[in-house]
């Protein structure tokens, strides 16, 4: 069983940063894929970026592409989300999620492909 707990949230204005960290404890965290989804009020959460278990690919909506950044640190069990030049519409509640790798297969792109979540962390970008 593997758990996940997001921090780094926060109220920041339109241009700026945040660093949102996801800390993983429970299981081999090497061994899993790893993935940003995001909801906002009254949507459906979505997928916002993954890597994979590696570190070597990641995958990003097309509405972040080249504003956020996801890493990861295997000897910290823990992956980052970098968030900059943020807009108001990224507003919403950011979730971690892990998803057992299997050789050969990319980090899914979906929710329902995921096996574990953390319990989110709100992002609230002021225009």
């Amino acid at each position: 069983q593997v758990q996940l707990v997001e921090s780094g949230g926060g109220l920041v204005q339109a241009g700026g940063s945040l660093r949102l960290s996801c800390a993983a404890s429970g299981g081999t965290f090497s061994s899993y894929n790893m993935g940003w989804f995001r909801q906002a009020p009254g949507k459906e959460r979505e997928f916002v970026a993954s890597i994979k278990w590696t570190g070597g690919r990641t995958y990003y909506a097309d509405s972040v592409k080249g504003r956020l950044t996801i890493s990861r640190d295997n000897a910290k069990n823990t992956v980052y989300l970098q968030m900059n030049s943020l807009k108001p519409e990224d507003t919403a509640v950011y979730y971690c999620a892990a998803d057992a790798a299997v050789a050969g297969l990319p980090p899914p792109l979906v929710v329902g492909e995921y096996d574990y979540w953390g319990q989110g962390t709100q992002v609230t970008v002021s225009s």
